[in-house]
């Protein structure tokens, strides 16, 4: 499922939070305190804000984005050994491309919950629609 922002969510299961306390404004409580675990029950309903896409790009992967670009826009125009240099390395990065193509997607979401709880940086996989 896509989410969007705006979209009415629930939990889609029991979810437990562990960690460090992050206060987010000044306080006397050091961060990195351990307040123990919070949990969120499965249903628990709240409005996605922000949907975030994640995909890792390597530097080949920009290289041959760089250089086809270069080659449709120039190719035509450029010398014939030049433009088969070209050519041969859009090709030889090929690979890279059609692999980054078939990555999937990680989408990331924060959610504000209607009890008050904030929940960023969670896997959409984490809720259904409401």
């Amino acid at each position: 499922m896509t989410l969007k922002e705006g979209q009415r969510v629930k939990l889609a299961a029991d979810t437990r939070l562990t960690g460090s306390v992050e206060m987010t404004e000044d306080s006397s409580t050091p961060t990195g305190t351990v307040a123990g675990f919070l949990l969120l029950a499965a249903g628990t309903e709240g409005t996605v804000e922000r949907v975030v896409e994640h995909r890792h790009q390597s530097q080949e992967v920009r290289e041959y984005e760089r250089l086809k670009s270069l080659l449709d826009a120039y190719g035509d125009g450029m010398p014939t050994e030049s433009r088969k240099q070209l050519e041969e390395k859009v090709d030889s990065l090929e690979p890279e491309w059609i692999a980054y193509q078939e990555q999937r997607l990680r989408v990331t979401v924060r959610v504000r919950f209607d009890n008050g709880f904030i929940l960023d940086e969670a896997h959409e996989d984490v809720f259904t629609a409401a």
